[in-house]
């Protein structure tokens, strides 16, 4: 039997949060932050794992960088806000709810406002919340480890892209593996 903290590819859905054009010349981590993201996009894509995008006020903070939202080929929810939290906007919450799912993983920025605040009514709502390190980060790197330790001690489980993308998986049996390992050994990090 499987442990039910592990992610599990019927039940999960990423949710990658707000990874827009603005933040590439101010985010810490940049260039590893957009590349764990691009290396979840693919992998759950091959896993047939669906997803959510939010776009934090466009207009303002531009799109969704343009080598994630190349990825955006497979039905992509793309949802627009104004809040924080990705809860404040209606349309993501109905677009979650409709998946069936009760496991999220997430990706995006900022570490200490929007993913905090998301990961926390994530949780608050029932949902098992898997937050993947290497794909998140913050304009301040001071501002990451206070999220960080707020987010685990309210129940959010640490991992990173490649582990989850594994735990996914989870058997070097499944028809996707070689791909993925494929994918793996050629990821940019």
């Amino acid at each position: 039997m499987r442990s039910p903290r592990l992610l599990d590819r019927r039940r999960t859905a990423l949710v990658l949060i707000d990874v827009q054009e603005r933040y590439r010349s101010v985010l810490h981590g940049w260039e590893r932050v957009s590349a764990a993201c691009d290396l979840l996009l693919q992998g759950t894509e091959l896993l047939g794992v669906p997803t959510l995008v939010t776009e934090q006020y466009p207009r303002g903070l531009g799109h969704t960088a343009e080598e994630l939202s190349r990825r955006f080929n497979r039905g992509i929810r793309l949802i627009e806000k104004q809040s924080m939290s990705c809860f404040g906007a209606p349309e993501f919450v109905e677009a979650l709810a409709s998946l069936g799912t009760k496991q999220v993983l997430v990706a995006g920025i900022e570490t200490h406002a929007c993913v905090n605040q998301t990961v926390h009514d994530l949780l608050e709502a029932g949902y098992q919340v898997h937050l993947a390190a290497d794909a998140t980060s913050s304009r301040l790197p001071g501002d990451v480890a206070p999220a960080w330790a707020k987010m685990q001690a309210a129940g959010m489980l640490p991992t990173t892209s490649e582990q989850a993308l594994l735990e996914l998986v989870e058997t070097a049996d499944a028809p996707e593996f070689r791909s993925l390992q494929a994918l793996l050994k050629n990821a940019k990090r």
